[in-house]
């Protein structure tokens, strides 16, 4: 490792290059004959759901995730016991033929992480709780007290370290957004800051004893947070002269479409900057099928080197540690303060019944429109002309040689079409363009124009990063025009649906967690349905956190610390509250990360014991070890106590 001055590191810089795809070069580590780091392909992993105490459970379970193609297998191993099991666990599968690495998982338990590591290939320690407790107490330290806490630590960790060393065996200091300690919260507040102090106190302690074989993770369940905290790793890293390998995943991120738009959204603006060296998707689903999804995130950079150039910039003119929305004028219903607007193109011939998957359903016999939470804000119909009213919160975007001033459509050109044109009207006019189109006469004259609204669009493999060059270029003009980012997608990009919804989730997503972009406009060739394009936008920006349309789910994937049917109990809790828009419930299978990672939430549902529930509101326990039958109930009772339950529709 070459030390590297803090001085000669740039403010903001995280990446080998905001415009040149390249990865970070971390340092190799060895997990069990698979090697992690340095020119090693990027690595996928999943953890076991069953109880480690059942060997031969675990062991089915864990062949059906090598089978998938899982390279690391992770088990909890909460107490001594199960860290004695692995070695029975590891003694069947290697006889069975299977060498994939093993990975404990470890939390309060140091005892635990001490015999795992003479044990299984990696051990994972979380800093929030390896050697503290959560309370939920603010302490004030002086730096004589927090030094003694940090010796504290020390004397504590330093075991553990020693036996790694010994034993040959990695690590992972894995910091949880949910499970900071009081310590740090009280010293760093709930950031991304104290997510990477809280790691970065342990690798010091590692580095002190000249142990790296070391692993970092920043897990949060919001995308947002888990991307700062990532980027100010690696800044930090750089200035300490550090170059540990990455693991990348966006904790709880729930089931199905939801779960894999929040992890593509997280992992995948983290693997578009070169960042990342193994990636877990974590799903609340059995654990096989999160390795298929991981594949589909990764594939799509093995030749991502040999993209088309971007014009290199220095800066991106945004603090990439935190959020702060773009500053642009407001036209009608677009930029900011405005939530993003959605738009989507119709196929075929349009009537009033062909847009209901855009939200909108036609009620012929009350001649009414009923509009959904998730509506479009426009459609595009190219040179067609409705012959039918739409509900006045559905704009239609025409194309401008099939547009006329009388028309209540509004005009779409082409960045050439428009400076011919010279055009300026009285409704909201969109140009639609490419990085190498943005020049100053288009600048000049879309700034000029305070109807105007840029669609911004890239044939670029390398897409998110150019889009995002091409906001840098209008910073740089201090243009403050709203801009739609539109991805088209055509049908050699992907092969089912999973994947569509996973490049969009990477490629505009990684702009909308910078706060970049005003609208969303996604196509996609007849095999994607207007369904789920329509659902892959909306679930973007949710995941995004830049608007709101449905509940939230924030879900743990299951483990052999889960005190419930994580999947069972999360559908039956969509099912009686996915009308609540706006409302974030938290459900955890134990109190490792629960009460933490669903500081977030507004209401929580956690085991706390075999078949019993403790309900939250927000941080604070409100029922202790409800019987698990009837505990939906009571947190529909909640719910409405909490002023936040209507009747479904």
């Amino acid at each position: 490792m070459s030390i590297t001055s803090d001085l000669l590191i740039s403010p903001g810089k995280y990446c080998n290059s905001l415009t040149e795809y390249a990865r970070f070069k971390t340092r190799e580590v060895d997990i069990g004959g698979v090697p992690l780091g340095g020119d090693n392909p990027i690595r996928v992993q999943s953890m076991t759901t069953t109880d480690t105490m059942d060997t031969d459970g675990t062991v089915a379970q864990s062949i059906r995730m090598i089978r998938a193609g899982c390279e690391y297998v992770r088990i909890t191993a909460p107490s001594q016991n199960e860290a004695r099991n692995l070695e029975n666990i590891q003694k069947k599968l290697r006889a069975a033929g299977y060498h994939t690495p093993l990975i404990a998982d470890i939390h309060y338990t140091p005892n635990a992480a001490e015999i795992a590591a003479r044990i299984v290939e990696k051990v994972r320690v979380n800093p929030g709780n390896y050697a503290d407790k959560k309370k939920f107490q603010i302490i004030e330290y002086t730096d004589a007290q927090y030094a003694e806490e940090l010796q504290r630590i020390r004397d504590r960790f330093a075991p553990l370290v020693k036996i790694c060393k010994e034993y040959g065996t990695a690590m992972r200091i894995g910091t949880n957004h949910g499970s900071l300690s009081d310590r740090i919260m009280s010293r760093f507040g709930d950031t991304p800051l104290g997510m990477v102090e809280s790691a970065l106190e342990f690798a010091r302690i590692c580095s002190d004893l000249d142990y790296h074989d070391i692993v970092f993770s920043m897990k949060a369940s919001n995308p947002q947070i888990m991307v700062q905290a990532y980027r100010l790793l690696v800044h930090k890293m750089m200035a300490e002269g550090m170059n540990y390998p990455l693991h990348l995943g966006v904790t709880e991120a729930g089931d199905g479409e939801d779960g894999r738009i929040k992890s593509a959204v997280g992992i995948g603006a983290l693997l578009e900057d070169g960042l990342g060296d193994t990636i877990r998707v974590s799903l609340t689903e059995e654990p096989e099928a999160e390795i298929p999804v991981a594949q589909t995130l990764v594939a799509r950079y093995r030749n991502r080197s040999d993209h088309a150039p971007i014009p290199e910039t220095q800066t991106s003119h945004i603090d990439p540690f935190s959020y702060t929305r773009r500053e642009t004028r407001q036209i009608e219903k677009i930029g900011k303060p405005s939530v993003p607007i959605v738009i989507a193109t119709p196929q075929g011939t349009i009537t009033p019944e062909s847009l209901h998957p855009f939200g909108y359903t036609y009620d012929a016999v009350l001649d009414k429109w009923h509009i959904a939470d998730m509506a479009v804000d426009f459609i595009y119909t190219g040179n067609r002309t409705l012959n039918f009213e739409l509900p006045g919160t559905l704009g239609v975007i025409q194309n401008a040689r099939s547009w006329s001033p009388a028309s209540t459509a509004y005009p779409i050109f082409s960045a050439a079409a428009y400076l011919q044109a010279n055009h300026t009207a009285d409704c909201i006019t969109f140009i639609c363009a490419e990085l190498a189109e943005l020049d100053a006469p288009l600048i000049r004259a879309v700034e000029d124009d305070p109807r105007a609204v840029l669609v911004l669009q890239t044939h670029n493999t390398h897409a998110m990063p150019e889009l995002r060059r091409a906001f840098c270029l209008l910073a740089d003009w201090h243009c403050d025009i709203p801009v739609v980012i539109r991805r088209t997608y055509s049908a050699t990009m992907y092969s089912a649906n999973d994947a569509f919804m996973l490049y969009a989730a990477t490629d505009c997503g990684g702009l909308l967690v910078d706060g970049l972009g005003d609208g969303l406009w996604l196509e996609a060739s007849d095999q994607i349905d207007a369904h789920t394009l329509t659902r892959t936008a909306f679930g973007i920006l949710q995941a995004t956190r830049t608007r709101i349309s449905k509940t939230e789910y924030i879900s743990c994937p299951s483990c052999g610390r889960t005190l419930f049917d994580l999947q069972e109990t999360t559908a039956l809790i969509r099912s009686h509250t996915n009308h609540l828009k706006g409302v974030k419930i938290g459900i955890m299978g134990c109190i490792v990360n629960g009460p933490g990672e669903m500081a977030d939430a507004d209401y929580g549902y956690v085991g706390s014991g075999p078949g019993k529930i403790t309900l939250y509101k927000g941080k604070d326990i409100v029922k202790r070890n409800i019987p698990t039958e009837g505990a939906v109930d009571e947190l529909i009772d909640l719910i409405r106590a909490g002023g936040d339950w209507v009747d479904p529709a």
